[in-house]
């Protein structure tokens, strides 16, 4: 396992709130507000002017929110990182950041197996505006080393990976991008999560969460958080202030109330998807299981070399294919169907019929969707009511 010091579960409840909330409140208080008054003009030119005595006081919400600071202070102690912005969604954390940081005739890589909607963000949207790009295999780093241009600026990457559970080397990653000293890396943290693994203790420059799925964790609210040095994320706050993707204070408040949980959620998932994914392995209807904290799994070392637990979701390939595997996931009577993971319920999906529905069998496999393959994402419940579930599903 890491070696990567543990996150501090206190942290996890108290970083980034003061001793004492206004009105004395134990929980964060929602600052309910788009605006923020000023006594008279000599203020305003305080403020204005960087000089006034609260230099945390805000203008406009769309520039800053006190409920949503003190998340993005408490997402930044987690992650380690110097500075933390908490956004209105993680394809909002993932696209700003991006348009921060790359402009026309410059050059981004990303790995194959990067979230569709991030793909198609950079080789589409990013293309639109004189971005180009490289798509490489998932964790191949011979094929980066190869892939950097002189006008490369960003590598982009996930991990662990979506559906198949890959953890890319960051060590090396970091390693190879340094020698270029104008390439940033981003990783994509969301299944990891800062209590399993920290990309910015291996060197990492931005770590973006789609905050939607375990920081929050109770499938109730969108959010997205991006970490990293105060420089860099000085500059995507600027970007957030123009376009406008902010998180409202309401739904920072439960991104908030979710992270005071999260080291609790995490560990019962950790272990209760490493039991499935063991008992599925076994099982004579699955033909493969994806889960890094399985021998089995090509980067099985590399996941236990810096994560300090593997994760809530286990993908798998059900025996006979599509239909085989929609009969299962229609029998299951715990999980329910959906298109996301990381919340205190279990949900299940069939990616061919779902996130790549669009695509031909052909098409699918050729990015190693399998029509059998099924991600079920393990929620809090008894993990023996889980197995029992998904025994009696493929019985």
């Amino acid at each position: 396992m890491s070696t990567s010091k543990r996150v501090n579960s206190t942290d996890s409840v108290h970083a980034g709130e003061p001793r004492r909330n206004a009105f004395d409140a134990v929980s964060m208080p929602i600052v309910q507000t788009a605006t923020y008054a000023f006594a008279d003009t000599a203020e305003i030119q305080a403020y204005t002017s960087g000089t006034h005595e609260n230099a945390e006081r805000d203008e406009y919400g769309r520039y800053g929110n006190p409920t949503v600071r003190v998340v993005e202070k408490r997402v930044a102690a987690l992650d380690c990182t110097g500075d933390a912005l908490l956004l209105s969604s993680g394809m909002a954390a993932l696209t700003t950041t991006l348009l921060a940081l790359v402009r026309s005739g410059q050059h981004v890589i990303l790995f194959r197996d990067c979230y569709r909607r991030t793909q198609e963000f950079v080789t589409s949207t990013l293309a639109r505006f004189g971005v180009a790009h490289s798509l490489i295999d998932s964790c191949d780093l011979d094929a980066l080393e190869g892939a950097i241009r002189p006008e490369t600026r960003i590598v982009l990457t996930e991990c662990p990976t979506n559906p198949h559970l890959s953890c890319v080397d960051l060590q090396r990653l970091v390693s190879i991008c340094r020698s270029h000293r104008s390439v940033k890396t981003i990783v994509d943290s969301t299944l990891a999560t800062p209590i399993n693994c920290r990309p910015s203790e291996f060197g990492i420059d931005l770590v973006v969460h789609s905050a939607t799925k375990y920081i929050a964790g109770h499938n109730d609210v969108l959010a997205g958080a991006v970490g990293g040095s105060e420089g860099l994320i000085s500059l995507v706050r600027d970007l957030r202030g123009v376009v406008g993707s902010v998180c409202d204070p309401h739904a920072a408040f439960l991104v908030g109330r979710g992270l005071k949980t999260l080291g609790l959620r995490v560990e019962r998932q950790n272990s209760s998807a490493l039991a499935l994914a063991e008992y599925l392995e076994r099982h004579p209807r699955i033909d493969r299981v994806y889960y890094p904290g399985l021998e089995s799994h090509p980067t099985y070392a590399i996941a236990r070399s810096q994560m300090s637990g593997f994760g809530g979701v286990v993908s798998f390939v059900v025996r006979g294919g599509l239909t085989a595997a929609a009969q299962f996931v229609d029998r299951l009577k715990i999980a329910r169907i959906g298109p996301s993971f990381g919340g205190v319920e279990t949900l299940v999906e069939q990616p061919a019929v779902m996130s790549y529905y669009e695509m031909t069998t052909e098409e699918r496999t050729a990015i190693e969707i399998e029509d059998g393959l099924v991600r079920l994402a393990v929620g809090v419940e008894d993990i023996g009511d889980i197995v029992a579930d998904v025994e009696q599903a493929l019985a």
